[in-house]
């Protein structure tokens, strides 16, 4: 009976020291974990005893100890759109986007402290190494992006509109070269914080206001010589059909008449043999009859009285015409 209550002391006390273990490990938390995706350090006393930049379950010293948790992702920042000056001193505004992460949370503790900070420094980087690259560029530089135009303007010298074909500035970089350049002008001092900048990317230009206007000018004018030589093109277009028209209906008509004339002849030539033989058949009765037929058309247009005695009115008074 003693030696079965000395095994129940035993088993009080395992579980009584089991408890305190369990309570004092939920209480103090010993042990925290670093997700994916995620990095921490570990501060005693505000030095850094510890860092942990892969995912798993890690020990610090409880209430002694604290864990500071970086993200592992890339991050974004959206700048402020900045109005800036081209090499041409023309202006523009511009609106970046940024992607960035912490490659060394060591570093970045000891100099930015959190992401907050960071992002600001981040973003006074990238507005000065953007307004830097922008003014040593000319305006075309930084609003296109390669020759390709160039490339549609050589084949639109064969075009009807070539003498209105516009010659385009051969640009050298580029708005991706221009933004390459301002992630290298950026990354190294991005460097000594414990950030990697991966790119910088150029989200939108807008003309200034007092450049808006000339533009839109601009391309009101070369729309209106573009409408100009389409019109222009139209009426010629319709100056060689109209001609071509013209001479089309000459040729049908002068080939129409010279068909008539060939005809006409003909007939003529047939009804002129017809008249022969009948005269030759008859020639008293082909007499009478051509008489009848003269009369039929003068006289009633003939408005002067004439005797009857007349050798014109021979059938018309005379049976035999004699």
């Amino acid at each position: 009976m003693k030696f079965i209550n000395q095994n129940t002391k035993k088993i009080i006390i395992i579980c009584f020291f089991i408890v305190i273990l369990a309570v004092l490990v939920f209480v103090l938390k010993p042990f925290f974990i670093t997700g994916e995706g995620n990095q921490a350090i570990v501060t005693r006393y505000g030095k850094i005893v510890g860092t942990y930049t892969e995912a798993g379950l890690h020990f610090k010293i409880p209430l002694i100890d604290t864990v500071i948790v970086f993200p592992k992702k890339i991050q974004s920042l959206d700048g402020d759109p900045q109005k800036i000056p081209t090499k041409e001193k023309q202006y523009i505004v511009v609106d970046t986007t940024a992607r960035w992460r912490i490659t060394d949370p060591k570093l970045f503790y000891e100099t930015m402290q959190n992401v907050d900070t960071a992002s600001v420094k981040i973003g006074n980087i990238i507005d000065s190494t953007t307004r830097t690259v922008i003014t040593e560029n000319n305006l075309i530089e930084v609003v296109r992006s390669s020759n390709v135009i160039n490339e549609i303007e050589a084949a639109y010298e064969t075009s009807a509109f070539s003498e209105n074909k516009k010659e385009y500035e051969v640009i050298e970089k580029g708005r991706k070269v221009l933004s390459e350049e301002m992630v290298n002008l950026a990354k190294e001092p991005l460097r000594d914080f414990g950030i990697e900048l991966i790119d910088i990317v150029t989200r939108q230009i807008k003309y200034s206001d007092d450049l808006t206007e000339s533009v839109y000018q601009r391309m009101i004018k070369e729309r209106n010589q573009i409408a100009n030589a389409i019109r222009s093109t139209g009426e010629g277009e319709k100056a060689n059909l109209l001609g071509k028209l013209e001479s089309d209906k000459k040729i049908i008509m002068s080939e129409a008449y010279e068909e008539a004339e060939i005809i006409k002849a003909e007939g003529d030539r047939e009804a002129s043999r017809i008249y022969s033989e009948a005269y030759k058949k008859d020639p008293e009765f082909y007499k009478f009859w051509k008489s009848l037929e003269s009369y039929k058309t003068t006289l009633p247009e003939f408005n002067k009285t004439l005797g009857t005695d007349m050798e014109y009115f021979d059938y018309l008074y005379s049976a035999t015409g004699q």
